[in-house]
């Protein structure tokens, strides 16, 4: 039984990717190219620049979360080595998806770094926490507030939309009180040791989470030059991450696109829209894949040096 279910599920996702190719297809379709040409020629050098800083703070801040989580699983990488693997995994995580890129990559590296498999499964573990925790706290707080616009029909609607944000707080705030409450207590899992952080390193994963997705929002609403409100921005941008990561495309490709068309494409145009998104996906995505992939070198150069 189970066997079956695991072939109707590969069947049902392969059907769900033939419906999202056929939608990018309409959608492509109806779009004014030569438009789009225009939007990206309209972008002066300083806009670029600004965002291009925005797109390194970001990495920055996520770099931060492995720093955090040497506190909290106590290895001793030092800090440079660290941040470069950090911000190679986060490269190669949103190109190549989080099995190959956040996961993969790291456990490689932080091994040859020296760090035991339990500590880099903890590093991974508290780095991948980190991330939602600020995402829940800045969805619930704009999901409750209604600051996201839907459009009319759908299913979900404004008032689920609130619910959920409501939910999303109360999530953020069970964490923190279990971590107040129970931290530095152990729990068995599958085999695996889970722990949660002292109070302050809880705090220190919503503000720093928190503030990359606030980031990552902000390079979007630069691009757009300012045609949308930034906290209906900072939704959207919510929206399509999670649409991304339940389709498990590489770099998200379409559903990002698909979620800001539904969601601004009315209010802001095609052509804009989609000059903005090629734009910020060649600052977030594929300019750091290529310093990531030498980066990587870097670092499998410095790791064979120490075996040796």
């Amino acid at each position: 039984m189970s066997r079956r279910w695991r072939r109707i599920g590969r069947i049902a996702f392969a059907v769900f990717l033939v419906a999202v190719a056929v939608l990018l297809v309409r959608q492509a379709r109806s779009v004014d190219w030569g438009q789009v040409r225009a939007s990206l020629a309209g972008y002066d050098a300083a806009t670029l620049a600004a965002a291009a800083a925005l797109a390194l703070a970001s990495y920055g801040l996520y770099a931060c979360y492995d720093l955090a989580a040497r506190r909290y699983a106590g290895h001793g990488v030092g800090t440079g080595r660290v941040v470069a693997i950090a911000l190679a995994s986060y490269a190669f995580n949103l190109n190549l998806g989080a099995l190959i890129g956040g996961a993969g990559f790291r456990y490689r590296l932080y091994l040859q770094a020296g760090v035991g498999a339990a500590d880099v499964g903890r590093v991974l573990g508290f780095s991948v926490t980190t991330n939602w925790l600020g995402y829940a706290l800045v969805a619930g707080v704009l999901f409750s507030a209604r600051a996201v616009p839907l459009p009319r029909g759908w299913e979900l609607g404004m008032d689920g939309l609130q619910a959920l944000g409501v939910a999303l707080l109360l999530a953020c705030a069970a964490y923190l009180g279990a971590c107040v409450r129970w931290h530095g207590r152990a729990w068995r899992v599958r085999g695996h040791e889970v722990r949660l952080p002292r109070p302050g390193l809880a705090v220190l994963q919503f503000a720093l989470a928190g503030g990359n997705w606030l980031l990552i929002a902000a390079i979007h609403w630069l691009l757009l030059r300012g045609a949308a409100d930034y906290p209906a921005v900072v939704g959207v941008t919510l929206l399509a991450a999670v649409a991304a990561a339940i389709t498990h495309i590489p770099a998200g490709v379409g559903a990002l696109e698909t979620v800001f068309l539904a969601l601004l494409g009315g209010d802001i145009g095609k052509p804009a829209l989609l000059g903005a998104l090629l734009v910020y996906r060649a600052l977030y995505y594929l300019g750091p894949l290529l310093l990531a992939v030498a980066g990587y070198l870097a670092l499998e150069a410095a790791g064979r040096r120490a075996r040796g």
